[in-house]
């Protein structure tokens, strides 16, 4: 079970808890922390996080083979797979992705800007 979290913030049960979520929610949550996080973040847990941060020093033409490379890096432990990656920019020189996964037979997505 995963706690559930909205822009950065825990979310609260209205009991003096926070909200948990489970299978496909906590899924998704796992997913979003993975590629937020920076790679090399965590001393202890070398391999969690994403390189989508470098992102903006990759050429426009090289932009897309390189956040398929980062979101498969990051997303790897996780019993999903992702279908595919969609680029927009989303303004100010920050690139928004669409990351569309395949998760036990069901269609998911996951929307983030870097």
């Amino acid at each position: 079970m995963e706690i559930k979290l909205i822009q950065g913030d825990y979310v609260a049960d209205g009991l003096g808890g926070i909200v948990r979520c489970s299978g496909a929610d906590a899924l998704l949550a796992r997913v979003l922390f993975r590629l937020t996080a920076r790679r090399g973040q965590f001393p202890l847990l070398p391999q969690m996080g994403s390189q989508l941060y470098l992102l903006g020093r990759e050429t426009a033409a090289n932009r897309s083979s390189a956040a398929r490379k980062f979101v498969a890096e990051a997303l790897a432990p996780e019993n999903v797979s992702v279908t595919d990656v969609l680029l927009s920019s989303a303004g100010q020189g920050r690139i928004q992705l669409e990351v569309l996964l395949d998760y036990q037979g069901s269609d998911l997505s996951v929307t983030l800007t870097v």
